[in-house]
């Protein structure tokens, strides 16, 4: 027992006074998660909009599909990427292996199903009335696009929170695809496993300390949006 409370003191120790590595594995994570959520967001949401909203064959199995892919894991993610972005895979001219931007692609792909599946389904459960109301003051495709997705934001922020929430946890994809080479690659989840097989519990501690911070911050954001959006339709 003294050991684990030795570390949290050093852990406690280490994030005060800034340690570079420590801050390191903290910033990269920061950017590859967000710059993942950011491109699922621009990709995912127009997907999960045609998703939820049209019509068309095949609707109901690519609905499948994406639900199916939510339990991915992040191994296999890591796995197919890295069969692709290898020096042997069809992308291995660009050098994509045990990079930062590796990384953002493999997150990218785990966060797309997320956000499209909860946006679709957030779309599909829209009030019957409301898209009446909307309809009735004939809208073009764009303004009932956009009226759609500002009646429905508080749910689809949701989804980017959650898939935010997926992302910044995950360790398969940023070991298999980056590599977890220090001020480069190594984000929190990599760098607690490394530092925990080395016994260096003291820097495994701070940085589960700050990843529980943000899984906190995301998941308090997520159900502050919940609670607002209860009480707008309340």
């Amino acid at each position: 027992m003294d050991y684990i409370l030795e570390g949290l003191k050093e852990a406690i120790f280490l994030l005060i006074r800034l340690d570079p590595e420590t801050i390191s594995a903290i910033d990269i994570t920061i950017r590859t998660s967000s710059v993942s959520i950011l491109l699922s967001v621009i990709i995912g949401l127009p997907l999960g909009f045609i998703l939820g909203f049209f019509e068309f064959p095949f609707r109901k199995s690519l609905k499948l599909l994406s639900d199916t892919l939510l339990a991915l894991p992040t191994v296999v993610v890591g796995l197919i990427v890295y069969a692709f972005i290898s020096y042997r895979g069809p992308f291995g001219e660009y050098e994509l292996l045990y990079t930062a931007k590796g990384i953002i692609i493999g997150q990218t792909i785990l966060a797309l199903p997320i956000v499209i599946s909860l946006s679709a389904t957030a779309i599909e459960g829209m009030d019957r009335k409301l898209y009446l109301t909307l309809s009735s003051f004939y809208p073009t495709l764009f303004q009932m696009v956009k009226n759609v997705i500002w009646e429905l934001r508080h749910a689809l922020i949701a989804a980017i929170v959650t898939a935010y929430g997926r992302v910044v946890a995950e360790v398969g994809i940023a070991m298999m695809i980056g590599g977890n080479i220090k001020w480069f690659t190594r984000t929190i989840t990599t760098a607690i496993s490394l530092e925990t097989n080395k016994g260096e519990f003291a820097m495994g501690i701070a940085l589960g300390l700050v990843l529980i911070l943000i899984a906190f911050a995301a998941n308090l954001s997520l159900f502050a949006l919940k609670k607002r959006s209860g009480g707008m339709r309340s």
